[in-house]
């Protein structure tokens, strides 16, 4: 068996055994479980796109926040009914058509991401002028103004109140779904000629013009893609809280997501879903210190927030000891697995 053939079929069997492991968890795990699962997956599709822009093409891109709330707000409009957006807008009514449309929730979710990658292709035009802490601050800007603007037009958005009681359609096969989509159309843009390209931007953005590569062509594809899987995650987001409103969208989530890439490794899209899976199951795995702890002789009374503080400490153990993250720009191999196993069968 060559080697392709066995990569395929290798990674046909990890994607089988992980499917079984979530039938496992849907038909006996909690519900708490299987939340702690669906955010994994959700940070996953969201790490993963991101570090598209930011890993691969080496953009200081600070505005996928925005692309989330867009998603967001698109997929939760459209799979509520009428009747249900009549109640949910008690001071200004929503704006026709919104207001008499409602779709399924896949056609939501595509029309999330389709309408983020639009607002991408808009902005894309000033934000690619610039580069270095400029860009940075562009992008900063628009996830700020998406934001103020959701607050603002009460009559698509409803304003500071925000949407309630949206139907909690995402689960393990939605998100997961997603996650293991967005990994591989991501892998194969890295890995196809448009892939090198970007990787040569990173590099040397000049070296790579005097080759005949087209920058803003480049970083425009990755911007679009980036920003419709955003757009997505947004969409699985909204359904699987039941309710968003403009504070879930702040600088914060866009901090988040710059943490797990950079931890798991900028570049790496092994990586950025090794952070994203570590930081939705280490968040929660944490909860354990801001409880009250008996050791025998005396007692430790919980203290709220101190998970946040082990949180931070770990981040920067991992970052003096690891500069360029758990995995570097290293991706998984079955290679590398199976040369291992074969050294220590020996």
């Amino acid at each position: 068996m060559d080697k392709a053939r066995r990569n395929l079929v290798l990674n046909t069997l990890a994607v089988a055994a992980l499917f079984g492991v979530l039938l496992a968890f849907d038909r006996f795990g909690t519900d708490y479980q299987v939340r702690i699962l669906n955010n994994m997956a959700i940070f996953i599709t969201l790490a993963v796109s991101y570090n598209l822009v930011n890993g691969i093409c080496g953009i200081l891109h600070l505005g996928p926040n925005a692309f989330i709330t867009i998603g967001a707000y698109t997929s939760a409009l459209l799979t509520l009914s009428p009747a249900e957006k009549q109640m949910t807008y008690i001071i200004e009514p929503l704006i026709w058509p919104l207001s008499v449309i409602q779709a399924p929730f896949a056609l939501s979710l595509l029309a999330g991401g389709v309408l983020a990658a639009v607002f991408a292709f808009l902005i894309s035009f000033p934000v690619f002028r610039v580069r270095g802490d400029y860009l940075a601050i562009v992008t900063l800007g628009f996830g700020e103004v998406v934001r103020v603007l959701c607050n603002a037009f009460q009559s698509v958005t409803n304003g500071p109140l925000g949407l309630k009681g949206l139907p909690p359609y995402t689960n393990l096969w939605w998100s997961w779904g997603i996650a293991v989509l967005t990994i591989i159309l991501v892998t194969r843009l890295i890995n196809s000629s448009f892939g090198r390209a970007m990787k040569a931007i990173r590099e040397d953005e000049t070296a790579a013009r005097a080759m005949g590569i087209d920058p803003f062509r480049h970083l425009l594809l990755a911007f679009l893609v980036s920003a419709f899987f955003s757009g997505i995650a947004g969409g699985l987001l909204a359904h699987l809280i039941t309710t968003i409103s403009p504070t879930l969208f702040t600088f914060f989530l866009t901090f988040n997501l710059l943490m797990m890439i950079v931890v798991g490794g900028l570049g790496s899209t092994t990586g950025a879903a090794l952070g994203a899976a570590l930081f939705a199951w280490g968040g929660e795995a944490l909860r354990v210190v801001e409880s009250p702890m008996n050791l025998g002789l005396f007692t430790i009374p919980g203290i709220p927030g101190m998970r946040m503080v082990v949180f931070s400490l770990l981040l920067m153990i991992v970052i003096i000891f690891a500069r360029r993250g758990l995995m570097g720009r290293n991706e998984f191999s079955w290679d590398r697995i199976l040369a291992r196993m074969k050294l220590v069968a020996r």
